[in-house]
C-alpha cells in the first residue's frame, strides 16, 4: 500500500478499486464486462494510431481531433469537441460526448446541463477554468443526443486518454455510466458506484451523475452533492499527501 492510499485508508476515504488494467488497444467492456478485442486485422492500424496519439502535444491533439474521421460520429458534427479548462489541472471531469449547444460552440457543457455542472462547481468552491478540465468520452455529437457506441467510445478513447497523460489530475469525476465505463472499461452502475473511489492508472477516480441526468432527476440531486462532498474530501486527502 502506497503512502498516499495509507493516508486515504485513514480518512475513511479507501480502498480504490482497480477494476482491470486497462488494454494496450482501445476497447470496450462488454454487457458481461468483459473487454471487446479489436479484429486481427484491425489491430496493427489501430495500434500505431494509438501511438501516434500517444505521443502528441495539445497542439496537435486539438488539430487532429478537429479533423478526425475515424467513426461515424463525424458525419453530422459542426466541429469536435476537445475539452475545456486548466491543462494542468487538479480536477478532471469527463462526461458523455458534446449535445447541440456545445456542437455549436465547440465547448462541453455549455446547455442547460453546463449551467448545472458550473452550479454543482461553485458549490465546492471550483469554477472551470481553474484548476479543473473538462472534457467527454467522445468528441462529436451522437445524432439526437444518443448514447455512444462501443465502437464510437473505443475510436475516441486514445483521445481521451492522451488528454489524461498531459493533464496528469490528482482526481477524475465521472459524470455518467458513458464517462465511467470508457474509463474503468467495465460495466458500471452509477447507483452501486457512489461513495466509491476507484482507479485510472494510479488516479483515483469518482463516479457520480451526469448533469443531464440531474435535469431529469431533481430527486437525486441529493446524491450528487453527496459525491462532490466525498470528491472534496478526496481530493484535500490527495493534498495533505502531497503537502
Amino acid at each position: 500500500m502506497t503512502r498516499r492510499e495509507s493516508i486515504l485508508r485513514e480518512m475513511g476515504l479507501a480502498p480504490l478499486w482497480r477494476l482491470r488494467d486497462k488494454p494496450a488497444l482501445p476497447t470496450q467492456a462488454t454487457a458481461e464486462g468483459e473487454p471487446m478485442p479489436a479484429s486481427p486485422a484491425a489491430a496493427p492500424a489501430a495500434d500505431e494510431r494509438t501511438r501516434r496519439i500517444a505521443a502528441m502535444g495539445w497542439d496537435e491533439l486539438k488539430s487532429t481531433v478537429a479533423e478526425c474521421r475515424d467513426c461515424r460520429l463525424c458525419e453530422q458534427r459542426k466541429q469536435a469537441v476537445l475539452g475545456v479548462g486548466d491543462i494542468e489541472a487538479d480536477w478532471l471531469f469527463v462526461g458523455e460526448g458534446p449535445g447541440a449547444e456545445e456542437d455549436e460552440k465547440g465547448e462541453p457543457f455549455v446547455g442547460q446541463a453546463g449551467k448545472l455542472l458550473d452550479a454543482m462547481l461553485a458549490a465546492i468552491d471550483l469554477q472551470r477554468g481553474r484548476k479543473v478540465y473538462i472534457g467527454n468520452a467522445v468528441k462529436c455529437r451522437p445524432p439526437n443526443n444518443r448514447t455512444p457506441e462501443l465502437e464510437e467510445t473505443a475510436a475516441c478513447f486514445p483521445y481521451l486518454q492522451r488528454q489524461i497523460e498531459l493533464i496528469r489530475p490528482k482526481l477524475i469525476v465521472a459524470l455518467g455510466k458513458p464517462a465511467a465505463e470508457t474509463l474503468l472499461n467495465a460495466e458500471v452502475k452509477v447507483g452501486a458506484s457512489r461513495g466509491r473511489l476507484f482507479d485510472y492508472r494510479g488516479i483515483p477516480l469518482i463516479v457520480t451523475y451526469h448533469p443531464a441526468y440531474l435535469l431529469r432527476n431533481l430527486a437525486d440531486k441529493a446524491k450528487a452533492w453527496e459525491d462532490l462532498c466525498f470528491a472534496r474530501r478526496t481530493m484535500k486527502g490527495l493534498d495533505d499527501v502531497g503537502g
